[in-house]
C-alpha cells in the first residue's frame, strides 16, 4: 500500500526557521510524515518550536546554526545524518530581507552582507548538504522572491532582490551539476504573502497614513487574479511539494506562489 503522505520517512533541513515561513515549512514537514531538522541563529527559537510542533521530539532535531559560517552548516547537515541517517531534502528559509533602499542611497557594504547571507550562505548550507543528498537523491529548495523578477512599487529592496535573483541563477547551474546524483534544485518565488513580515507593513502603513488596515491590504489584493493574499502556508506546501518525490521531474524551475500578481 503506497503511503499518502508526500515525506513519510524523508528527512528535511530547514534554515531560518523563526515565527513566520521556516516555522511553516516545519509544521509542513512533520504534517506530511516527514522529519523536520531545524536550523536558526537563536537557539531558544529553535528549542520553543520544536517543542510545539514536536512535543515527543520523536521527529525533529536542531542545532542553533549561522548559514554565514561553513562550519556550522556541516554541523547541521550532521546532526540530521547522526539523528535521522540521511538528509533527503533542504529548504533554505533564512534569508537577510530587512535592508531597505535602491541603488543611489546603497551601503555597499551592507549590500555585500545581504548578498553574504542570502547567496553564499545558502550556497555554503546546499554544499554541506550535498555528500548526504548524493547519497540516495534529494531535493534542494531556494526560497526566492518575486522581487528578483519584478521589483514591487510599495517598497525598494533592491539590495535582497539582486541577491536572491543571483541565487536563482546559481539554481540552474546547480540543477545541471547535481542532477546526474537525482538531486533536484528548484526556487520558490513568493510574491506579498500573509505572515509576520506583511502583517506588520500593513500595520505601520496604516498607522503611518491613519487608514484602517483593511484599505492597505486591499491595495495588495486588488492587483491579485485572486481574492487573497497568498499565506506563509501557501509558500510552505509549495517547498514540501518541491521537496517530495511528487517532483522528481522537476528541476531548474521557478515556481511563483503569488495569488496570480504576477504572471509568466
Amino acid at each position: 500500500m503506497v503511503n499518502a503522505e508526500l515525506l513519510a520517512g524523508k528527512t528535511v533541513i530547514i534554515s531560518g526557521v523563526g515565527a513566520g515561513l521556516g516555522r511553516q515549512v516545519a509544521e509542513a514537514v512533520l504534517r506530511d510524515g516527514g522529519n523536520a531538522v531545524l536550523g536558526a541563529r537563536t537557539e531558544a527559537h529553535l528549542a520553543a518550536c520544536a517543542k510545539e510542533l514536536d512535543p515527543e521530539g520523536e521527529r525533529t532535531a536542531f542545532r542553533s546554526t549561522d548559514i554565514g559560517d561553513e562550519a556550522q552548516c556541516e554541523a547541521l547537515a550532521d546532526l540530521a545524518r547522526e539523528r535521522f541517517g540521511g538528509v533527503d531534502a533542504v529548504v533554505h528559509v533564512a534569508a537577510w530581507d530587512s535592508y531597505f533602499g535602491g541603488l543611489e542611497d546603497a551601503d555597499f557594504e551592507t549590500w555585500s552582507k545581504v548578498v553574504d547571507v542570502n547567496l553564499f550562505g545558502t550556497l555554503r548550507m546546499t554544499r554541506a548538504c550535498l555528500p548526504a543528498l548524493k547519497e540516495r537523491g534529494g531535493s534542494v529548495v531556494f526560497i526566492g522572491t518575486q522581487s528578483a523578477i519584478a521589483a514591487p512599487s510599495q517598497v525598494r529592496q533592491a539590495a535582497y532582490a539582486a541577491s536572491k535573483g543571483a541565487l536563482t541563477s546559481a539554481m540552474y547551474s546547480l540543477a545541471r551539476e547535481v542532477g546526474p546524483h537525482r538531486v533536484r534544485v528548484n526556487t520558490v518565488l513568493p510574491g506579498w504573502m500573509w505572515g509576520p513580515p506583511v502583517q506588520a507593513y500593513v500595520q505601520i502603513t496604516a498607522q503611518t497614513e491613519g487608514v484602517p488596515e483593511d484599505e492597505v491590504l486591499g491595495r495588495l489584493t486588488e492587483r491579485m487574479a485572486l481574492p487573497d493574499l497568498a499565506t506563509d502556508g501557501d509558500v510552505a506546501d509549495a517547498a514540501v511539494f518541491l521537496a517530495s518525490d511528487r517532483a522528481r521531474a522537476i528541476t531548474g524551475q521557478q515556481l511563483l506562489v503569488n495569488a496570480g500578481e504576477l504572471m509568466r
